[in-house]
Order: C-alpha cells, then sequence, then structure tokens
C-alpha cells in the first residue's frame, strides 16, 4: 500500500513508461538476442538501418546520456529525451517521432542555465567565453569580461537565512539583466558571484557600466533596510588590453575586484592562484618628492630645454619601458578607471589615459607592473603629451 506522506512519483507519458518497461525488459537478455531487438526498434522508431552492434552501441549512449542530464539539471530526465539528444547528435534522426522540437529546445536552455537565477550558468560560460575570445581574436574586437560578487553576502545568510539569501542574488541577477546589450550575455558561475562578457567593448565603456549596475543594485535593495552594507562590487579586464587569453583575463579581472573589494593584494585571496615568492620590497615610493610649496609645474609638456643634458641622460637611463606590455594603474580610491603604464622609473611613472581631464594635480593608484606585486602609490602630475592613438601621455612623479 502506497505511503500517503510519500512524495508522489512523477507522472510518465505512456511513451516514457513503454521505454522505461523496455529498459528493464532488455537488461534480462543476451547480447545478440537484444542487438536484433534494437536493430528493429531503431528501424522503426526512426527510420535507420543500423547493425546489431551500432544499435547495441547507441542505446547505451543513451542510457548514459539519461544519466548524465538527470546530474545536471538535478532531476530525473525521461529516456525519449536522452535517445532524442543522442540520435540528433548522431545526425540519425529522420523523423521527429520521439519528441516534439520545442520540448528538446526547453531541456537544451534548462541545461545552460541557473535554476535559481534565470542567467547562463558556469559551463555555459566557460564555453561561451571560449567561442568569444576566439571571435574577438579572428575580428581583432576587443571583449570585456566583468566580474560581479556581493560584498558581505554571506552575513545575510547567516542573519536573514538562505531564503533572503537568495531573494537578494535574484534581484542582482535582474539588475544586470536588465542592463544589457543584445550581444552582451550575463551569468552566475558561482554562489554569489557573477560574470558578465561584452563584446566590442573597451575599458572605459564596461568600467561604466559596471557602476551603474552597482548604483542600480544599491537602489533596488535599499527598501529592504538589510542593516548590512551590501554591495555589487566588481572587476573588469579587456582583450586585448589586460591579457590574450581566458586564464589571464579572469586573472585580472579578480585581483581588480578583489582590490576594490578589500584594498588589499590579491595574492592574498583565496581563489586566486598559488602565491608567488616573496617579491623584494618595493622603493617606489622612498624617493624624495617636491615640497608642498614648491611652485606647481605646468600641465603643458616641458620644452626640451627646460632640462639639462645631465638630467636628460639620467632619466633615460633609470626608466624601465613597459609599453608593450599589459601594465596598468587603477585610478583613484574606488577604481574609478584604469590607464596604461608607458614607462616607469625610481623617481616616477608616465601613463597614457583617455581621460586626462578626470586626474586630479595629485591622485592615488595602484600600479599592476610585471615582476613586482601590485604597488599603492600617491603620484603628481609634471607634465603631459600626446599619446598613442589619441590618448593623452602624463608624466608623473612619486609623493611620499
Amino acid at each position: 500500500m502506497p505511503n500517503p506522506g510519500a512524495p508522489n512519483p512523477p507522472r510518465w507519458s505512456a511513451e516514457d513508461s513503454f521505454l522505461e518497461l523496455l529498459i528493464d525488459t532488455l537488461e534480462n537478455l543476451d547480447g545478440p538476442a537484444r542487438g536484433q531487438f534494437l536493430q528493429r526498434f531503431f528501424r522503426s522508431i526512426a527510420q535507420v538501418d543500423l547493425d546489431e552492434t551500432q544499435s547495441l552501441n547507441l542505446w547505451e549512449q543513451a542510457l548514459v546520456r539519461k544519466r548524465e542530464l538527470s546530474e545536471s539539471l538535478g532531476k530525473r530526465v525521461a529516456f525519449q529525451a536522452a535517445l532524442l539528444d543522442v540520435l540528433a547528435s548522431a545526425n540519425l534522426l529522420r523523423l521527429p517521432v520521439l519528441m516534439e522540437y520545442e520540448e528538446l529546445r526547453k531541456l537544451q536552455i534548462n541545461a545552460a542555465t541557473d535554476p535559481l537565477t534565470g542567467l547562463y550558468n558556469r559551463r555555459f560560460f566557460d564555453d561561451f567565453f571560449d567561442k568569444e575570445l576566439n571571435r574577438s581574436v579572428r575580428y581583432t574586437h576587443r571583449l570585456a569580461l566583468v566580474v560581479f560578487d556581493l560584498h558581505r553576502f554571506k552575513e545575510v545568510n547567516d542573519r536573514y537565512g538562505h531564503p533572503q539569501g537568495d531573494l537578494l542574488l535574484q534581484m542582482a541577477a535582474s539588475t544586470l539583466r536588465k542592463s544589457l546589450r543584445t550581444s552582451d550575455y550575463a551569468f552566475r558561475i558561482g554562489g554569489d558571484e557573477f560574470a558578465l562578457l561584452l563584446p566590442q567593448s573597451d575599458p572605459e565603456q564596461a568600467a561604466s557600466l559596471s557602476r551603474r549596475l552597482r548604483a542600480a543594485y544599491a537602489a533596488a535593495i535599499e527598501p529592504l533596510m538589510m542593516g548590512i552594507p551590501l554591495a555589487l562590487d566588481f572587476g573588469l579586464a579587456v582583450y586585448p588590453d589586460d591579457g590574450e587569453s581566458k586564464e589571464v583575463l579572469i586573472r585580472v579581472a579578480d585581483e581588480r575586484l578583489y582590490q576594490l573589494k578589500n584594498g588589499v593584494l590579491p595574492s592574498q585571496r583565496a581563489r586566486t592562484a598559488a602565491p608567488a615568492a616573496p617579491p623584494p620590497e618595493p622603493q617606489l615610493q622612498e624617493v624624495p618628492s617636491a615640497p608642498k610649496s614648491a611652485p606647481k609645474p605646468s600641465p603643458e609638456p616641458l620644452p626640451a630645454a627646460a632640462t639639462s643634458a645631465k638630467e636628460s641622460d639620467r632619466r633615460r637611463w633609470e626608466r624601465v619601458s613597459l609599453a608593450k606590455t599589459h601594465a596598468y594603474a587603477l585610478i583613484g580610491e574606488g577604481v574609478e578607471f584604469t590607464a596604461r603604464v608607458i614607462d616607469l622609473g625610481y623617481g616616477g611613472v608616465a601613463l597614457e589615459t583617455t581621460r586626462p581631464r578626470d586626474l586630479g594635480e595629485d591622485f592615488h593608484a595602484v600600479l599592476h607592473v610585471p615582476i613586482l606585486p601590485p604597488v599603492r602609490v600617491n603620484l603628481r602630475r609634471v607634465y603631459q603629451g600626446p599619446g598613442v592613438a589619441g590618448a593623452t601621455r602624463i608624466g608623473c612623479s612619486f609623493v611620499t
């Protein structure tokens, strides 16, 4: 007698029930008998002529596919769905007698999306990132990656419970979804982690969008009055400016997210790569700067005659060119935007940016250059001049 308190079993269609019964029956048949039956079975349902070995192999593939789909979706998948998927993948489906196409489409969508938020899942993110990166390489387009997570999200779960946490995750997903172009894609890649792929977006466009999303999420959750400073933190990386492989772009975006989140070195984060050996102590801030009472330098380029031959030689030999690397600087306390690092010396650094007017006379930056760990510095503008492709070159001295 069935237990009245037990959950109801899934309701199978007549075709599903027949196939489930067929699976159990075939397990009790020996190989030759099973092969002969399946040969006639596939000829009947799909109008294909296979030999006994091919029929047995196809049947086993369908059984494996059924298990994979059930594990991926977290629920029991009908055998006819798995069988249709295998037949279609092998180009053996002549007539759609097993399943309507729309049902197969729903199955494919469910396998690629996150059930809580409706965004694409991590597996689809990995596959799609590879395809979009290859496309960007082929057509020399930029591709921006933005990673997000919810600042102090664990405190929400601890204080209010997981249902409230799920609601905040869904609100974050909705915020991302509403602000995207048709060519952009949003993903949930972890517990409270999200990602955007923005084809043909430069660093300024990606940063501007990320700031808007951060502000929109803050406005959306404000009526909840959580009592916890929850925020949508972000970090971004752009191909080819910040790297040319998926692994490098993810690492750079993750480092910048961590800089915004806690203001500590990315190497201290558990999910970054294994920590490197301790680097030598950087001496970038040990150079004495001009006193505050000294006259402020002109923002215009200094004429060549303004420096002596001795000073010019010393600067040339002490400077290290970084123009052909992926060195960059995060500008501002809140990572307002990025700039390329063109060269670096003991006395200062040269930056290149399309936003020179957003730089004050004195400003903060975090330098990311090869070999050295990220270094937080205070900079003072010394000169500016034309850069590459319409950008402006800014020469800065270190200020202790």
